[in-house]
């Protein structure tokens, strides 16, 4: 695993375009600015270029790349088309499955589940898409694991130019290296495919 995995405080600022098909984001160190991830579409094909600007934008396929300024793949997330339900894969930077998550149905402010290889429930994701609040928890909500909002108090408030960018933080009680830390960067880079398009 990559050691930019291993921080607690990652901010994510979007590429703002007006006539842009794909989600393209830079992942910040807030506390001194410099870029420490990229997050990319690259093989975002024409079908789906075609249709990400029209009302079925959501249910397009995406294959996210997040990697290193330099290029070194650290996670990606890869979804098909989808109707319902979305079912997304995650994979680390050596292309092996590690998880994914899905999204619930009629959950009031956006939620899905995320789960390892096995489909089995590992914690969740919960939130109000509307204010751009939200919490990653253990599947009985006891312990949170990470949170994402748009408010943020601490060094780099002054990044928070536009509506485009948040802060993710993981907590203290997710280990260096361990899995969970991708799932959950993954699972923020998709929250716009998954629940806000």
């Amino acid at each position: 695993m990559h050691p930019a995995v291993n921080r607690n405080l990652f901010f994510v600022k979007e590429h703002v375009g007006m006539f842009k098909a794909s989600n393209n984001f830079d992942i910040l160190d807030p506390e001194s600015g410099e870029e420490i991830l990229h997050c990319r579409e690259p093989n975002l094909g024409a079908f789906s270029k075609l249709f990400r600007f029209t009302d079925y934008k959501r249910m397009t396929p995406f294959d996210v790349h997040i990697t290193t300024p330099d290029g070194q793949p650290v996670v990606r997330a890869s979804r098909g088309v989808t109707f319902f339900r979305s079912r997304v894969n995650v994979f680390d930077e050596h292309d092996t499955p590690i998880g994914g998550f899905m999204q619930k149905m009629l959950s009031i402010g956006g939620a899905f589940t995320v789960t390892d290889t096995s489909d089995q429930p590992l914690f969740k994701l919960k939130g109000k898409w509307t204010s751009w609040s939200f919490r990653f928890l253990s599947m009985d909500e006891s312990e949170e694991f990470a949170s994402v909002s748009k408010k943020w108090s601490g060094m780099g408030r002054e990044l928070f130019t536009s509506a485009d960018n948040y802060m993710l933080q993981i907590n203290d009680n997710v280990p260096p290296d361990h899995p969970t830390r991708l799932l959950i960067l993954a699972s923020v880079m998709c929250i716009d495919f998954v629940l806000k398009e």
